[in-house]
């Protein structure tokens, strides 16, 4: 045994005792009995590696040790041994983060891949745990003809970790993003104390858990929305000539609700230019076809290709990319992403500059610049900071690198912050997930007036400041 182990065993053979009898006000883990952690760590040179690094692989920590919980209450008992230990905790889903934010140096983290059960389907709602995956929440609410009102474009994300940042996906520009679907959540928070919180109970950390990036709770649970899902999605891909006339329909198909999903993209051409290209599809059952005269009237696009697919087949497409990218060795580069969203009265500026001062080899064969708009009258999270405008545009550089130069990756997060401090200097925000550093005051700035909700929040849930310290927030 090592000595980090040994040490790590002990202390948890001494702390066991005190968590067993430890009463909690609200704390719902009397219902389960309190286990030694010792069975649920591994701090093996395999286990800390695989901990140190995720999607991004631009940071690495190197944790203390793992665990891997299987029930709510050995995260509970995890983290209230780790704030004995005086040890950071971080909780990693799938580990799609692409700059650390998952990890804790020199502490413990708590890989939740094993909290994954779908554990009721009713005819509104689902209730999944946090290390689920959409894609098996899909699977099983489909069984049952129902689907979640926004999924991510990416299946294999954890349910907790897209609820931890907010949740975009093509039909955000309808409903919001996946916190606003969010009903009831089940959290540990930073002292290990299991809460149930929704709008209606502890409301105040309903809303700090939400888009909050697990700074005093760790998302265990969640009970999510649903509605009745279609048969099939009708695919437009239509192309532009420049990046104006491409605004130009966007902002028409929005306000005139044509399609139940929206989005657009900027992309190499392979000539070192770019091609401008909306992406819409629309839900409808096989006996309905959707109208294309309709939909399409009176759009500027040049050319366009439709692709028509079972609502399933459509929601996993980017499996797919997924697939190349892991034969031929790209999906372990590294990936310096930027996303942020644009305010709408001068999105088309920001991003015709930002565009051209991008090297299209820095985004690599298969990366794109993700554009488009969508309405904010259906974000309701607090903490999750859009622009002060009804239309917004998600932009986001998805740059994939034919590479895995790390000195290239280390430039272009230093060009990350260049882009950002002018993004936000026009009014733009900052969508949590992006590669480059951010300190406390760019934080207080990112949440602006409601830094003191969060501030407070973690004030009171987790007063040591154990949780989630790859954000750097406090």
């Amino acid at each position: 045994m090592t000595p980090d182990r040994r040490t790590l065993l002990h202390a948890g053979v001494s702390v066991t005792a005190t968590l067993a009898s430890a009463t909690f006000a609200g704390q719902s883990s009397g219902t389960h009995d309190s286990q030694s952690p010792e069975p649920l760590l591994a701090n093996d040179a395999e286990s800390r590696a695989a901990a140190a690094q995720d999607f991004g692989h631009i940071v690495d920590r190197q944790p203390r040790a793992v665990c891997k919980p299987a029930t709510s209450g050995e995260v509970a008992d995890i983290v209230r041994w780790a704030k004995a230990q005086g040890l950071k905790v971080a909780a990693r889903g799938q580990g799609h983060a692409t700059y650390g934010r998952a990890m804790a140096e020199d502490g413990i983290v708590m890989d939740l891949g094993k909290l994954a059960t779908i554990h009721r389907i009713e005819p509104d709602r689902v209730v999944a745990d946090a290390g689920a995956t959409w894609h098996k929440v899909v699977d099983a609410t489909l069984a049952k003809g129902l689907v979640p009102l926004v999924l991510t474009n990416y299946l294999e994300l954890s349910v907790g970790g897209t609820l931890a940042v907010g949740g975009i996906g093509g039909s955000s520009s309808r409903h919001g993003l996946q916190t606003d679907q969010v009903l009831e959540l089940d959290v540990v928070t930073g002292e290990g104390v299991e809460l149930t919180c929704s709008p209606t109970s502890h409301p105040e950390l309903f809303d700090a858990v939400r888009a909050g990036l697990a700074q005093c709770a760790i998302i265990v649970r969640a009970t999510l929305r649903l509605m009745r899902a279609p048969e099939r999605v009708r695919r437009f891909q239509l192309s532009y000539p420049d990046l104006a006339s491409l605004t130009a329909d966007q902002r028409r198909v929005l306000e005139e609700a044509r399609f139940d999903q929206l989005q657009g993209a900027v992309v190499p051409d392979g000539t070192g230019g770019w091609r401008y290209q909306m992406e819409a599809g629309v839900f409808y059952d096989g006996k309905m076809p959707p109208d294309e005269g309709a939909l399409l009237a009176g759009l500027a696009d040049k050319r366009e290709t439709v692709s028509d697919l079972t609502f399933g087949e459509d929601a996993n497409a980017f499996a797919k990319l997924e697939k190349i990218l892991r034969a031929n060795g790209q999906w372990l580069n590294p990936h310096p992403w930027l996303l942020t969203y644009l305010p709408g009265s001068n999105a088309l500026k920001i991003a015709s500059d930002v565009i051209a001062e991008v090297n299209s080899d820095d985004l690599g064969p298969f990366g794109r610049i993700t554009y488009y708009p969508m309405f904010t009258d259906g974000c309701r999270t607090p903490l999750l900071r859009l622009p002060d405008e009804r239309v917004v545009f998600p932009f986001n550089l998805i740059r994939i690198p034919a590479s895995a130069d790390r000195a290239n990756a280390e430039r272009l997060v230093m060009r990350n912050r260049e882009l950002y401090e002018r993004i936000r200097s026009a009014g733009g925000v900052l969508y949590p997930v992006s590669a480059f550093p951010m300190s406390s005051s760019d934080w207080a700035d990112h949440f602006g007036a409601r830094w003191s909700l969060l501030r407070e929040a973690r004030g009171r849930h987790d007063p040591g400041s154990h949780l989630t310290p790859g954000y750097e927030l406090f």
